[in-house]
């Protein structure tokens, strides 16, 4: 149930923010941002070290961001299948998908976001949809953009919903963060950053914006990062947490 909040707002100095918030199982290692990737050297994004890719990818150069959610829909064959860890990458280092063999992903919403265009593309596993996201706010899970693809019934989509009902209107409501370069977290993300480290939700609430659930069997999982963008004409400041909730574990990547 990974989670991301765009806004988008034309006349402001820093035009798009993203929130990028990963859910997963703890276990699974991975690597802080940095410059990963030798074939990409202008990028800079956390590093999948079960399969090399990344969740959110920063092209400080573009300046450009591109971050990647799991979809619903027909899983791809376990035979060829390929990583969605590879899609951000693809997507900020050259702006656009290119020549993709979709069938060989499982379901994806993968974000594209320069100063002055976000797109979103969603693939269920037949089609592949591409919208432009315009002025105003936009929550992505993994249902889709304002969870559109819920279904009745299921716990994951009822957590989804509700994650949504309680976040959304305080995000809309609080004023609208204006990052600058040489500002601490804390006053670069203003009002955001209470509701991004929790909003005062423990984490096994079914609202929780940063779960962490305890599945049986030395299973646990949740959210285990978030990622924070501000992108400006010129440029792009980046800061991230590897410690979600808590307030001293932010740092400045960009």
């Amino acid at each position: 149930m990974c989670t991301a909040i765009i806004s988008v707002d034309p006349s402001a100095a820093a035009p798009v923010l993203l929130a990028g918030v990963r859910d997963e199982f703890v276990a699974r290692e991975w690597e802080p941002p940095g410059r990963h990737w030798p074939d990409r050297p202008g990028l800079v994004g956390g590093r999948d070290l079960r399969a090399g890719g990344t969740w959110f990818a920063v092209d400080p150069a573009a300046p450009r961001v591109a971050l990647v959610l799991n979809g619903r829909g027909r899983m791809a064959p376990e035979d060829g299948r390929a990583t969605r860890g590879e899609l951000p990458l693809r997507m900020a280092a050259d702006g656009k998908l290119g020549e993709l063999g979709l069938p060989a992903f499982d379901p994806f919403h993968l974000v594209g976001a320069e100063p002055d265009r976000v797109r979103l593309w969603s693939w269920d596993g037949a089609e592949l949809v591409e919208r432009d996201l315009g002025p105003g706010l936009h929550m992505i899970v993994n249902s889709g953009l304002e969870g559109e693809g819920q279904q009745e019934g299921g716990t994951e989509d009822a957590y989804m919903g509700a994650r949504l009902a309680h976040f959304r209107p305080r995000l809309a409501a609080a004023p609208r963060p204006e990052p600058r370069a040489g500002e601490d977290v804390r006053t670069a993300w203003g009002a955001w950053l209470p509701l991004l480290e929790g909003d005062g939700l423990p984490r096994a609430d079914h609202r929780a914006l940063l779960p962490l659930l305890d599945m049986g069997e030395g299973r646990v999982w949740g959210t285990t990062s978030v990622s924070l963008a501000a992108l400006a004409p010129g440029g792009v400041r980046y800061d991230f947490s590897a410690a979600p909730g808590d307030g001293a574990a932010w740092s400045r990547v960009l």
